[in-house]
C-alpha cells in the first residue's frame, strides 16, 4: 500500500513538474510574472523561421531545387494560392502574414515532438536547483502565446477593415449589419442590436483562435507526459518483471502512434489558425 502511494505521488509530482512553467516575477502583481520558457522558445522558433526562409530565399534558383527547397517553395505557393482565392482586397500584407503564421506556429508545435524529458533534463543539469528547474518547451501550449498571436491578428483585421473601407464606413457597419433596414426609424431600431452582435463577433474571433490552438497543443503535451509515466520508477530491480516489459512495449507503441498522429495535429492546427486569419481579414475587407 505504501509503495503504491509513493508511486502515485511520484507520478503526480512528475506530471506537475512537466506542466509548470519557468517563471520570473518582475513585480508584486501576478500580472508581471513572465513565463520565461515561453519567451525563450518563441524567440528561438522565430529565429529558426527567419533564418530558414532567408537561407532558401537566397539559394532560390531557376534550376531544379533540392528537396528542402522544394518543400519550402510548395508551402509558399500553397499559402499564396489560398490568399489569392480568399482575400480580394489590395493589401500586400496578408500573404506574408499568413505564411509567417503557418511557419512559426508549425515550428513551435514541432517542439512537442522532441523527447518529453530531453529539454527539461538539459535545463536541470545546469540549474543550481534541479528540483526547481521547471521548463515547458512548447510555446503554443501556453495560453499567453496563442492569445497574443490572436490579438495580433485581431489588430490586423481592424487595420485592413479601416484601410479598405475608410474610417467612416468601417464604423458605420457596426450599426448597419447584419440587420439591414430602410428608413431612418428602422435603421435606428436595428442599430443597437447590430452593434451588440458586432462586438460579440469581434470578441469571439481572437478567443476562438487562441483557445483552439492552445487546447489542442496542451492536450497533446499532456498525453506525451501520461505516456512517459507508464514506466516511471521502473528500475533495475523490476527489469526482469513481465509487467515492466509489457508496460515498456505499450509505452513504445503508444508513443510511436501518438507521435505519428501528432504530426498531423501540429500541421492541421497551424493551417486552421492561418486559414481562419485569412478568412477574418477577408471578411473585414468586404463591404456589407
Amino acid at each position: 500500500m505504501a509503495s503504491e502511494q509513493a508511486a502515485s505521488a511520484d507520478m503526480t509530482g512528475y506530471i506537475q513538474h512537466h506542466l509548470q512553467n519557468w517563471q520570473v516575477s518582475l513585480g508584486d502583481s501576478p500580472f508581471w510574472t513572465l513565463n520565461m520558457d515561453t519567451v525563450v522558445f518563441t524567440v528561438v522558433s522565430s529565429l529558426v523561421f527567419m533564418l530558414l526562409f532567408v537561407f532558401f530565399a537566397r539559394r532560390a534558383t531557376a534550376g531544379v531545387p533540392g528537396r528542402l527547397q522544394s518543400i519550402v517553395e510548395s508551402v509558399v505557393l500553397f499559402v499564396d494560392g489560398l490568399v489569392q482565392e480568399t482575400f480580394h482586397g489590395k493589401s500586400k500584407l496578408i500573404a506574408p502574414m499568413s505564411l509567417t503564421i503557418f511557419g512559426l506556429i508549425w515550428i513551435m508545435n514541432f517542439i512537442d515532438l522532441l523527447p518529453i524529458d530531453f529539454l527539461p533534463w538539459a535545463w536541470a543539469s545546469i540549474h543550481p536547483e534541479p528540483e526547481h528547474a521547471y521548463l515547458r518547451a512548447v510555446p503554443t501550449a501556453d495560453l499567453n502565446t496563442t492569445l497574443g498571436m490572436a490579438l495580433g491578428v485581431f489588430l490586423v483585421i481592424q487595420y485592413i477593415g479601416i484601410s479598405e473601407k475608410g474610417l467612416g464606413k468601417f464604423f458605420a457597419e457596426f450599426f448597419s449589419a447584419p440587420f439591414e433596414a430602410k428608413g431612418p426609424v428602422a435603421r435606428l431600431l436595428v442599430a443597437l442590436p447590430n452593434f451588440i452582435l458586432r462586438l460579440i463577433e469581434e470578441a469571439v474571433r481572437p478567443i476562438s483562435l487562441s483557445l483552439r490552438l492552445f487546447g489542442n497543443m496542451y492536450a497533446g503535451e499532456l498525453i506525451f507526459v501520461l505516456i512517459a509515466v507508464m514506466t516511471l520508477g521502473a528500475g533495475l530491480a523490476s527489469f526482469t518483471s513481465a509487467s515492466t516489459w509489457l508496460l515498456g512495449i505499450g509505452q513504445f507503441l503508444s508513443a510511436f502512434g501518438w507521435t505519428a498522429f501528432h504530426i498531423l495535429i501540429i500541421t492541421l492546427q497551424a493551417f486552421i489558425f492561418m486559414i481562419l486569419s485569412i478568412v477574418y481579414v477577408s471578411l473585414a475587407a468586404e463591404s456589407h
